[in-house]
This record gives C-alpha cells, structure tokens and sequence, in this order.
C-alpha cells in the first residue's frame, strides 16, 4: 500500500475570503429572481429555488451559529475529508433546518444577513477554535474549508435550475475541487490511476500497481466544474464520457464505481 499523503492546508484568511467573494456572487445571481423563478424546481429532490437559497445563506451563517456555541470536548476531531464522507447522513435534519429558514425570510434578506454576520463574528474567530459541528468537533479552519464546498456545488444547483449564471470565485472553485479530489483518495486509497483537475488538483487513488516514473498507465482528466457535478451525483461517469469534458485512459481509470465521494 502507497504511504499515506499528507493533509492538505488550507490558508484560512484564503478561505474566509472565498467564502465571502462566492456569497456575493450568490446574491448577485439572486438579486433579479421573481417569485415565479423562486418557486421553480431544483435538482436536489423537492426544493425549490426558495429552499435552495436558504440552504446557502444557512452553510454560512452555520458559522455563527456554531462560533456562538460552547467548543466541544477536544476528543476526536473530524478532518475535511471525513466531513465529506459523513455529511449526508445528516440530511434529514439539514433539510428540515433549510425548509424552516426559507419560511423565516425573504432569499435576499437572508444571503444579506449570513454575510453581515459572518463579517461581524467569524472573521475575527481563531483558526483552531472547535465547533460542534453535524458530523462532530471540526477545527474552524477546516469547517471553512466545506462552507466553500457548500457554496461552489450549490451556486451549481443555482444556475442549473435558474438558467442565470452564477460566477465561481477562484480559490473558493480551487479549494472545493482539491477537497472533493482528496475526498475521492480517501475513499478509494491506492497508487493506479491518477486524477488531474487542472489548474487545481492531481491525485492517486484506487489499489493496483503504483506507477512511480513516466506517464501512468491508468489516467483520468476534466475540468474542475465537471469533477464537481461528477464527485456530488449532479452528473454520471458515462454522461461526462460522453459529452467529452471527462477523458480516461486504461484498465483502471473507470471511477464511476468510487462515485459520488460526497456522501
């Protein structure tokens, strides 16, 4: 077995920043919806516009909400990877939380109040302070960290399902594909296939032969978007093959059985 990669890092006044950069680009694309594009449908189930917006101001005011509450016992402490792969088993209560904050105010009032109080009270917050989180203690810098993964994959399901589109910060784009790619290491641990997202990610993964010189046997390439609809269920492996923003190559480089990582 290949050894062990070392956790990525984060910069976290990186992170707070893309943070708040792909909020405004969120409230941007909102701003001109009418009730009747509130009221459309979503790709996540049976949420409409409406419920869908107030799932992204509450991955940012979570923040607050979390910062504002007692740190937990220090015990074991959830890495971003490990949120990855835990989070939708919560999915119950973070729908019931969503749907009760899209019948507290309107969409625009909520993105605007989960930016003001995230300037107000996260961005003077300790990077090391810990948070009770869903899915257990996590360290603020790597909840950060997911709050762009939150916001880059659902600013996605926003365009999708309102036809207006919705611009990624960089480092927030940057920061969820590395997240999601690590994610899939993680979940498929070896040295066969490597992954490249460029500009932003390559990773190894899936137990085989582990190529050390020239080029791999086995590879897989896309661009970051595409590996995000592909790494969250939005997009299979055989749509993006054949649509052609995917490329594989070998006896190995068929991910579609890893897939989604976000689970």
């Amino acid at each position: 077995m290949p050894p062990r990669a070392r956790a990525r890092s984060y910069d976290p006044a990186k992170t707070r920043t893309a943070v708040v950069a792909q909020l405004r680009q969120v409230r941007k694309a909102v701003e001109g919806l009418d009730e009747t594009a509130l009221d459309a449908p979503t790709r996540l189930g049976d949420w409409t516009v409406r419920e869908l917006i107030a799932h992204l101001a509450m991955a940012v005011t979570s923040v607050v909400r979390l910062l504002e509450r007692p740190a937990p016992p220090a015990r074991e402490v959830v890495t971003v990877t490990g949120w990855a792969s835990a989070v939708a088993g919560h999915s119950g209560a973070i729908d019931d939380d969503t749907r009760a904050l899209a019948a507290e105010a309107k969409p625009g009032e909520l993105l605007e109040r989960a930016e003001t109080r995230f300037a107000e009270v996260a961005a003077v917050a300790p990077a090391d302070r810990l948070l009770a989180a869903r899915v257990g203690a996590m360290r603020l810098d790597d909840y950060l960290v997911t709050r762009c993964v939150e916001l880059v994959v659902h600013a996605d399901d926003l365009a999708a399902a309102t036809g207006v589109p919705v611009p990624h910060d960089r480092q927030a784009l940057a920061t969820a594909t590395r997240v999601l790619a690590d994610a899939l290491a993680a979940k498929a641990p070896g040295g066969s296939v490597e992954v490249r997202i460029p500009p932003f990610a390559v990773i190894q993964c899936v137990e085989g032969p582990r190529h050390t010189r020239g080029t791999p046997p086995n590879v897989v390439e896309t661009d970051p978007p595409t590996w995000i609809r592909l790494a969250t269920g939005r997009l299979t492996w055989a749509d993006a093959l054949e649509a052609g923003p995917l490329t594989a190559s070998g006896d190995r480089a068929d991910l579609s059985a890893h897939l989604p990582v976000l689970g």
